[in-house]
């Protein structure tokens, strides 16, 4: 009996290592950097405020990024001329 106990506790713990291995990589992906949470805090309009209120950080940043992106996309687009 022993013996069993003292092979499968290693074992057990080693796979729970290796899950939760896996599972912090998943989060780290997904989770919001510090830096990303203060250039929102200093740069937000009401409307990514409002979307912090009401929806939680990931939709205030999405707009955030929405916002920064199109702008970036705007000065690389050359502008029509009537």
């Amino acid at each position: 009996m022993t013996v069993w106990f003292v092979v499968a506790v290693p074992l057990v713990m080693m796979f729970f290592a290796l899950a939760m291995e896996r599972v912090e990589h998943r989060l780290r992906h997904v989770a919001v950097q510090e830096e990303e949470v203060e250039e929102f805090l200093e740069q937000a309009r009401p409307n990514e405020v409002r979307a912090l209120y009401g929806h939680g950080i990931g939709r205030a940043l999405e707009l955030f990024r929405l916002r920064r992106l199109g702008g970036r996309a705007a000065k690389l687009r050359p502008r029509k001329t009537r």
